[in-house]
């Protein structure tokens, strides 16, 4: 893992009277308009009240959904600024722009101790691109960056690497607080270590699962990710959420460490995706057209209770079903079960992960639940996360 000097922090920086733009991670969910989870601002909140405890004018930027590079009104950041402000008991302005005449005059009017917050950055279409323009705009309007949005560390974009190469630039409290976290995993975890990958889409986890091959012992593999896997041994999987693009990819990582990666043995299968349909359990090999694989079956389970059994160290991201509908959510619920009583080192990470534990209310049982799904699997597989590096003292 890369690592070119130390972290720099908040308390390097003299922030009295001085303006600062922090970027937080409230990529928050979302439904029907309203927060339906706001852990993710709560994590916040005690960087947002160092800062203005030090007496800092606070800008706040971040990003919410993917709304590709223009403005969408249902994602908006307005209800996370009124979140926010009744989370911390304070005033927090806000402005509908990002960058700009209006941005620049309201972060300028900010006094001492007081907070601004700015419209989703990924409505300006240089945000994902790392555009330095927009990334220059964004740091006229403070005199020191502090990043604390530790789900975003792993994207190169202008709010998260750009302004940190044009102003003073630290790690928030909650970066360290994950960071401090991930390391015993990442570092030199306690053997045996095994990792469980879930999730639908292998694209995502895929770069990390061959990091992570160097580092776990044991890989148990469940969700559409799964389903990859297995069609590349010539598995029929019927109906199943299969990603074709990756399978040439998926099979070199099958051929590379076949001894340690755990694949279903049994899965729930179904007709379709809602309650009332034809449920059944059936091997990996007896899936027929018109079937589809929703979560792992009662065998897979216990393989996968008998590895974690003795495990020291466990990462897990990604849940091994389509968890949300009652008769495929045994999988998941078994394992954070079984997890939530382990002697191990035990790590979660991603919002699906998150929601599941807390779904179980199993949650309390873990050693940490990351705030950041993509970056902490991109930590713990040993993948350099661009947003760090700038954080870092050459």
């Amino acid at each position: 893992m890369e690592m070119t000097g130390k972290l720099r922090r908040i308390d390097d920086l003299d922030l009295s009277g001085r303006r600062v733009l922090a970027r937080m991670d409230f990529n928050v969910p979302l439904s029907d308009g309203e927060i339906a989870d706001d852990k993710r601002i709560r994590a916040g909140l005690p960087t947002l009240q160092m800062l203005v405890a030090r007496g800092a004018a606070v800008v706040i930027a971040s990003h919410l959904g993917r709304p590709n590079g223009k403005p969408d009104p249902a994602l908006s950041l307005q209800p996370v600024a009124e979140r926010l402000a009744e989370l911390l008991g304070r005033e927090v302005a806000f402005v509908p722009e990002t960058t700009g005449p209006a941005a620049e005059q309201a972060a300028g009017d900010l006094e001492p101790g007081e907070l601004l917050m700015l419209e989703n950055t990924r409505f300006a279409p240089g945000e994902e691109e790392n555009d330095q323009d927009y990334a220059a705009a964004l740091s006229q309007l403070a005199d020191f960056f502090v990043n604390d949005a530790f789900g975003s560390l792993h994207r190169a974009h202008a709010s998260v690497v750009g302004v940190a190469g044009k102003l003073p630039a630290v790690a928030g409290l909650l970066v360290e607080k994950e960071l401090a976290a991930l390391r015993p995993a990442a570092e030199n975890p306690a053997r045996p270590y095994v990792a469980i990958i879930g999730g639908a889409k292998i694209s995502d986890k895929l770069p990390a699962m061959e990091g992570l091959i160097e580092r776990a012992d044991t890989i148990l593999v469940g969700g559409g990710i799964a389903n990859t896997l297995l069609a590349t041994q010539g598995r029929e999987l019927g109906d199943s959420l299969v990603d074709h693009a990756y399978r040439d990819r998926a099979a070199q990582l099958l051929n590379k460490s076949w001894a340690s990666i755990v694949l279903p043995m049994d899965l729930v299968v179904t007709h379709g995706d809602k309650e009332g349909q034809a449920i059944e359990i059936r091997s990996v090999s007896e899936i027929n057209d018109g079937w589809r694989a929703m979560d792992i079956g009662p065998e897979t389970i216990a393989r996968f209770q008998r590895e974690l059994a003795n495990a020291a160290t466990v990462a897990w991201a990604g849940p091994l079903g389509c968890f949300e509908i009652e008769p495929f959510s045994r999988g998941t619920f078994a394992i954070a079960e079984t997890l939530s009583r382990s002697d191990a080192y035990v790590i979660a990470a991603g919002g699906e992960t998150m929601s599941a534990l807390r779904a179980e209310g199993v949650i309390e049982g873990f050693d940490h639940v990351s705030t950041g799904g993509g970056a902490a699997l991109a930590f713990l597989s040993g993948e350099t996360l661009p947003g760090l590096e700038v954080l870092r003292r050459s």
